[in-house]
């Protein structure tokens, strides 16, 4: 009897893994219908425990039962939510009542049922998370468009076509080696803030809406670098910006998207002409610093020549302004200046200096011959 139940065991386990390989394929191969998520897993397990209560009170007890039970369960949760496909669970569902029945005849008939109910039951029931909107199609049709919470699709009749985030996204694109209006290369990045607002236009209208979204947000980004030059890429990133948000918009409006801003981030031109640039503007700095010094020169120049009229036809201020600015350089920088001759004969400052010189010298020449001549006088006395 054991040897006869392992083998049953083993085999059991090959074909569960035969299933989730097979659900694997499915799941690489199409596009899921619906969403199988911890909570339709919980549903398929909490019925399929209760099928086994169901058999364990109505039949004797077998091991072999209560392995098939669990063991369906639990690969058929694994599959779903793997595959996410109604051929998966129309395939799967065949597979494991054959294996069932095969396994417990004549006492199948309550497993039967549970996998039948379990598999109808647990992917019909769907929820949309509050930032979605589901796109439910019946026969290939358009059927609804359901709100957050929870909602149920009819099994393999209905399809959840898509599950629409319709938050605000962020997208990154870039434009690599454009050249612009004077011919230069360069590579900008930007990012784009767009969200859907009609999710029934942006799944039934546009294939991958968001690749659709990169890609026009790439041609409108080339296109306004090779209208701009150099210059206004560099200067007004913002309008930029704008021009392209507006392109944008009014090409994926009619996909029930709308892009709200986009933004450059980076411009990236070759490293020659960086440096080619960075010493243009050092040259411009260089320039106007130039220019500045000279303007100060003239504006000095001309505040000399109005008050040179002041001091024309008065000698006397003229005369107390440079004692002033004598006076000012002593004070300042020690008791040595040098000024022109003419400015000396102008204020006399030559014979000033010349007699203040001679009072210094004529005493110390006085003490010096005092004795010489006294002694003199006494010898001719």
């Amino acid at each position: 009897m054991r040897s006869a139940s392992t083998s049953k065991t083993s085999v059991l386990g090959k074909g569960l893994a035969a299933e989730l390989q097979f659900g694997g394929m499915l799941a690489a191969s199409l596009r899921a219908d619906f969403r199988f998520a911890p909570l339709n897993a919980l549903f398929l397990i909490g019925v399929f425990v209760a099928g086994l209560v169901l058999h364990l009170s109505t039949y004797p007890f077998s091991t072999n039962a209560v392995l098939l039970f669990m063991g369906s369960a639990l690969a058929l949760a694994v599959i779903l939510r793997v595959a996410q496909v109604w051929e998966s669970v129309v395939i799967l569902g065949a597979a494991d009542c054959l294996a069932a029945y095969l396994h417990l005849r004549p006492n199948s008939d309550v497993l039967l049922g549970t996998i039948i109910v379990a598999l109808v039951a647990a992917p019909s029931m769907q929820i949309a998370y509050q930032w979605e909107r589901a796109v439910v199609l019946r026969f290939g049709k358009f059927r609804a468009l359901r709100k957050p919470g929870i909602f149920v699709i009819v099994p393999v009749i209905d399809k959840v076509a898509r599950f629409v985030d319709q938050r605000i996204r962020v997208t990154d694109f870039s434009a690599e080696m454009t050249l612009t209006s004077d011919t230069v290369p360069v590579n900008v990045d930007a990012i784009a803030f767009w969200m859907v607002w009609d999710a029934q236009k942006a799944v039934l209208e546009v294939e991958q809406y968001e690749n659709a979204v990169i890609l026009s947000a790439q041609t409108a980004l080339r296109n306004a670098i090779g209208k701009n030059d150099l210059a206004n890429l560099l200067s007004e990133r913002d309008r930029l910006g704008h021009e392209i948000q507006k392109v944008l918009d009014e090409r994926t409006n009619a996909w029930g998207i709308t892009t709200q801003a986009v933004e450059i981030r980076d411009i990236i031109i070759p490293r020659d002409l960086e440096d080619a640039m960075s010493r243009q503007a050092q040259a411009e700095r260089e320039r106007q610093s130039r220019i500045i010094l000279g303007t100060a020169e003239t504006e000095i120049a001309e505040k000399f020549a109005r008050a040179s009229m002041h001091y024309q036809d008065n000698p006397v201020a003229l005369h107390l302004r440079a004692m002033n600015m004598v006076y000012e350089g002593l004070r300042q920088k020690g008791s040595m200046i040098i000024v022109p001759s003419t400015a000396v004969e102008t204020m006399g400052l030559g014979a000033l200096g010349g007699l203040t010189a001679f009072g210094r010298e004529a005493p110390s020449k006085n003490a010096g011959n005092e004795t010489p001549e006294g002694s003199a006088t006494e010898n001719a006395g």
